[in-house]
């Protein structure tokens, strides 16, 4: 005969043995599922937004140097734009003289994870958003849907 010791110590080991259920297991595959949809396009966009800083950083800068340079020179450029524009991994950049060197418009267009976003600054300070997905056009810079800077 066992003792009700012995019963009570293999029921307990039994116990211990068995684990997690696969109900448990889906559940928490569901949370975590849910979870994932929720972070990853938050994320994205944050590092979008992030990217696109790259750009009007850029051009504003960009902007202050010819500037500099006009008042060294007279005017903005002779054949091309007086000042080189810094590369980005995200962006393209290009200067396009306008009114025989006493105009600019400078644009970035994005690369690879920035494809679809197009920004412009000219010698007046206009900034345009020439691209942005899902807004289009705009007379501003537009970093995120619904805003300006």
């Amino acid at each position: 005969m066992s003792s009700p010791y012995s019963d009570l110590a293999r029921i307990q080991q039994t116990a211990r043995a068995r684990g997690f259920t696969l109900i448990e297991m889906l559940i928490v595959m569901v949370i975590i599922s849910i979870l994932a949809a929720v972070a990853i396009p938050s994320y994205s966009g944050f590092a979008t937004r992030g990217r696109l800083t790259d750009a009007t950083g850029t051009l504003a800068s960009f902007r202050l140097r010819m500037e500099q340079s006009y008042q060294d020179n007279g005017n903005f450029g002779a054949a091309s734009c007086a000042v080189a524009i810094a590369a980005s991994p995200n962006f393209n950049f290009a200067c396009v003289l306008t009114n025989g060197g006493q105009g600019f418009t400078a644009t970035a267009t994005g690369v690879g994870a920035t494809a679809g976003y197009q920004y412009s600054i000219d010698e007046a300070g206009q900034r345009q958003t020439l691209a942005f997905p899902g807004v289009g056009a705009s007379a501003c810079w537009v970093i995120r849907a619904g805003s300006c800077s």
